[in-house]
């Protein structure tokens, strides 16, 4: 399937065939593809929770207004993120690079983020954003389904996976195949809505 067609056919699907297995070879592919996700610095401070434990998955479902499709779809992934990566060895994420780039960049990312706890924050939102449309669109490729979700319990979940205490919990995500289409698209605004050209009036 082709990018565009993914990005056209990529819907939040709830009903999964629960017998639908995904062999470990094609979650590690999807998690790999979502890895290649950008990041501000290249920090790369998600962290994708791949559940498969049945048990681990039923916890998360009562945390989850008792959806079926936590359960029911081939994986679970919790999207999470080191609010602390920037401080953890920055060396490491401009290891490969050319000495230049190296030099320059790894002294500006403390400045950059040190005691600025919204910026933190916004910065593993925004990549954990990123890297959920990566794996949604990286499954659709793969000719499966998935949602997004954030109906849960974010504290509850969080000790279910046994967070740690520098992390944040995102969101859900749900891949699967389908057994039942998604909705129409329920309204989708019009581009003039949307589409801001230079500036707002």
């Amino acid at each position: 399937m082709d990018t565009f067609e993914a990005i056209r056919t990529r819907r939040a699907v709830k009903h999964y065939d629960p017998n639908h297995v995904m062999p470990a070879e094609q979650i590690d592919e999807l998690l790999g593809l979502a890895m290649l996700s950008p990041t501000s610095f290249n920090i790369q401070h998600w962290r994708f929770v791949a559940v498969t434990d049945p048990d681990v998955r039923q916890q998360i479902r009562a945390a989850a207004w008792d959806q079926a499709h936590v359960s029911e779809s081939s994986l679970l992934i919790v999207m999470t993120a080191d609010v602390k990566a920037w401080e953890k060895e920055a060396e490491r994420y401009w290891k490969d690079a050319p000495d230049h780039a190296r030099d320059m960049l790894v002294p500006m990312i403390g400045p950059f983020y040190a005691g600025k706890e919204q910026l933190e924050r916004d910065e593993a939102m925004r990549s954990m954003g990123i890297a959920a449309q990566t794996i949604m669109l990286a499954a659709r490729a793969m000719e499966l389904d998935s949602c997004p979700m954030i109906g849960f319990d974010h504290e509850k979940v969080a000790e279910i996976i046994n967070l740690p205490h520098d992390h944040a919990v995102g969101l859900l995500i749900t891949v699967g195949k389908a057994v039942k289409p998604a909705w129409p698209r329920p309204g989708q605004l019009p581009m003039d809505h949307v589409v801001v050209r230079d500036k707002f009036d």
